[in-house]
């Protein structure tokens, strides 16, 4: 004679918990990671290296895009830069649609120089075509090169100036909390 075993409430209790952890954990392994970004896309967040980089470019010191300034960027749009959250994504697209038009390959993958050029027509408010209409190409590369410089020389709390590269590069040791002197604690 087999010997039957009962289900304890505790047992079913165990048995519910592995099961629904099991799910949970299988259905991660079948979704894609979820973007390390707040508000921009993984490709955004390329090509924002990219004009990051441009703007501060790496030199003996950290540029644009290792000291964070994409992160900056980004983690602003979702706070106090929300209300440039529709030019943004208006200025990413038509970087990229007219680099697809005009070069054939993404903004990221032109040389740097051609890079250059490409930004010193925005800066002037020469690009053609009604993606750039109403001076959006102006606009936006004011906006982004505000923003860069903001990421790199404003305060790593923001999500940019990663390791303090700027402060190091002036050769200042931390900034000086506004009322506090940093020999007087």
């Amino acid at each position: 004679m087999e010997k039957q075993t009962k289900l304890t409430r505790r047992s079913f209790i165990a048995l519910s918990v592995l099961g629904a952890g099991g799910m949970c954990l299988l259905s991660r392994c079948t979704n894609p990671p979820l973007s390390p970004w707040r508000f921009i896309t993984v490709q955004e967040s390329n090509l924002l290296d990219a004009l990051v980089e441009q703007i501060i470019p790496t030199d003996e010191w950290l540029g644009g895009r290792d000291a964070g300034v994409t992160n900056f960027i980004d983690m602003q749009l979702t706070g106090p830069y929300t209300r440039y959250q529709e030019t943004y994504r208006k200025g990413l697209m038509a970087i990229q649609e007219t680099c697809k038009t005009k070069f054939q390959k993404r903004f990221e993958e032109l040389p740097f120089e051609k890079q250059t050029q490409f930004l010193e027509a925005m800066e002037a408010g020469k690009m053609e075509g009604k993606l750039w209409e109403k001076g959006l190409d102006r606009q936006f590369f004011r906006l982004i090169r505000d923003h860069s410089l903001q990421g790199f020389y404003g305060s790593p709390r923001h999500g940019g100036n990663k390791n303090n590269v700027s402060y190091k590069m002036m050769r200042l040791d931390y900034p000086v909390i506004i009322g506090q002197n940093r020999y007087n604690n």
